[in-house]
């Protein structure tokens, strides 16, 4: 079968890195292409240069090269509606259409749908001016959860400690700070608690978990700093225990299925499920509708199925056929080399020498990377996941920091503490 892969970021690199060992591409002839990819995903697969915003243009593709699956890693193309028009044109494709994927494309969706379908949330206002934000606040007490609407590339939330802090903030999204994204900006209540991740695929019908992870979002160590979209994760979460994952999967991802398909806009794809761990039990902080990055990476290094039949059996509504996804017992940890000035004006062109950064089964996946005249340089803030695997989150740890401090990339920077709260578990 031949396969195009959308996408061309560390968990662009990662799902190619797994479909180029799917029994889908083991038959002489089969193309495996990725647009716009990146030069780890051309390790893997024939990168193209198309247009995704042109739906018309990857569907002539798709038909010129008898694509049977097309893989759509980030997203916007989802959120754009990439994944009606592939299906309009009898393309199977793994990813929701435009109308389910707003449980990413606009916070205020989501929201309104766990309230429709009775799913453990935080309490929240829609607000469309910042004359009504600020009024708003009112009905909040310190610390204030501000979140732009639409997509704002995993950096669109702000936690703000003062009611000062709050209007100020407000201004600035409603300023245009996230542009679109924050022409709407909902307001919650802030959750107590430790955060996780729980994947899921459906079909629309039936679920299947797929891991579980634990993100950094901020940019300094001890989580201080401001939001990015990842500075590093490891997988499994042991706070995720089976018994949380379970009320999960029952209070918070079979409603939200159930109440899409009943609604007529049934979801195909992965689940990202954000969850806060409550006192009173899980509840949901956010919606992916695509797997996240850097915890794509870590998932990968662990699942022990085929990815592209897993993937396939979503589209074509054949998930059911699976009881369980097999994964590694082992941790996996990346850590995310980012150019310096990321989350803001990140450097670019920066030199990089991977070295032996893999001599010892660790893998890295180019996240934002170019090659220029033959030489391996930084090409956006999110440059490099250095990802290891182990028998704990500390002897992961130490796999993932041996290979970072394998590569020399001057330019760049990293955390020094990815999987710090588990590694301090694990040694008392």
């Amino acid at each position: 079968m031949n396969i195009l892969l959308i996408g061309s970021g560390g968990r662009e690199h990662a799902l190619a890195w797994k479909l180029a060992q799917s029994r889908l591409l083991a038959a002489d002839g089969d193309r495996f292409y990725a647009t716009p990819g990146n030069p780890g995903i051309a390790e893997h697969a024939e990168c193209e240069a198309l247009d995704v915003a042109d739906h018309a243009a990857v569907v002539q593709f798709c038909a010129d090269n008898t694509i049977g699956l097309v893989v759509v890693g980030p997203e916007a193309p989802l959120v754009d509606g990439l994944g009606d028009a592939l299906r309009a044109a009898g393309v199977a494709v793994f990813g929701p259409d435009k109308a389910p994927a707003q449980l990413e494309g606009s916070k205020g969706f989501t929201k309104d749908l766990c309230e429709r379908a009775g799913i453990p949330t935080a309490g929240y206002v829609r607000t469309t001016s910042l004359a009504q934000a600020t009024e708003a606040l009112d009905r909040f007490a310190a610390p204030y959860v501000l979140k732009a609407d639409g997509l704002a590339a995993g950096k669109g939330v702000v936690i703000a400690e003062t009611r000062a802090e709050a209007e100020a903030a407000l201004a600035d999204m409603f300023g245009g700070q996230f542009g679109d994204a924050g022409a709407e900006v909902v307001i919650e209540e802030f959750m107590h608690g430790e955060e996780a991740s729980f994947f899921a695929l459906t079909d629309g019908t039936a679920i299947l978990p797929i891991g579980t992870a634990q993100d950094h979002k901020r940019v300094g160590e001890g989580d201080t700093g401001p939001n990015t979209g990842g500075m590093g994760a490891y997988s499994p979460a042991p706070v995720l225990t089976e018994e949380l994952q379970a009320q999960a999967m029952r209070e918070i991802i079979e409603p939200t299925v159930a109440t899409l398909r009943a609604e007529g806009m049934p979801y195909s794809g992965v689940l990202y499920a954000g969850l806060m761990l409550t006192d009173e039990g899980p509840k949901l902080v956010e919606y992916n509708a695509r797997f996240g990055d850097p915890e794509c990476q870590v998932l990968m290094m662990r699942l022990e199925e085929d990815l592209g039949e897993l993937m396939l059996a979503c589209a074509e509504g054949r998930l059911g056929e699976y009881s369980e996804a097999k994964l590694s017992a082992e941790t996996a940890l990346t850590v995310v080399m980012a150019a310096k000035g990321y989350p803001g004006t990140p450097e670019k062109g920066g030199a990089i020498d991977l070295g032996g950064a893999e001599a010892d089964g660790a893998k890295v996946f180019h996240a934002g990377t170019a090659l220029r005249e033959g030489q391996l340089v930084a090409n956006g803030g999110r440059v490099l996941n250095v990802t290891a695997m182990g028998s704990s989150v500390s002897e992961a740890q130490l796999g993932a920091y041996a290979a970072v401090d394998a590569i020399s990339f001057p330019s760049g920077f990293c955390r020094r503490d990815i999987g710090w709260r588990e590694v301090e578990r694990e040694a008392s």
